[in-house]
């Protein structure tokens, strides 16, 4: 295999070429460019950097980051742990509270089971005195 040499290679990224756009029914020249390799490459990388560029830019100076998976401020992380445990304990009162209301509720009613002790009782007999 022939080895490539740099100053061919240098030569053919600057090899001219021309571009041209015609009307397909007059054949008429529309547009010309003159370009090489090299200005593709170096135009369609400007071009790549300038849309990844604007894309971190729109991404980190707007609040589009917040919707990144794993993107977290650290303050709020904190508030939202702080507010998941007092929703937690809320809730928690609420069942318990809630659970009172419908016990009273069927005390007043008189709905309640009541399971009546009816276990005998052993006495101890008293002696009466005749005296």
């Amino acid at each position: 295999m022939a080895k490539l040499d740099a100053g061919n290679t240098f030569k053919r990224l600057r090899n001219r070429y021309r571009l041209v756009v015609m009307n397909d029914d007059t054949y008429e020249e529309v547009v010309t460019f003159k370009l090489s390799r090299l200005s593709v490459y170096v135009g369609l990388s400007t071009i790549f950097v300038l849309l990844v560029g604007l894309t971190v830019a729109l991404i980190v100076f707007t609040p589009l980051k917040y919707y990144i998976p794993g993107y977290d401020d650290l303050k709020l992380g904190r508030e939202y742990r702080q507010m998941k445990f007092k929703v937690d304990s809320l809730e928690r009162q609420v069942n318990y509270q809630s659970e009172y209301i419908e016990q009273v509720k069927k005390v007043l009613t008189g709905n309640t089971a009541v399971a009546l002790d009816t276990t005998k009782l052993v006495l101890p007999k008293t002696e009466t005195s005749n005296d």
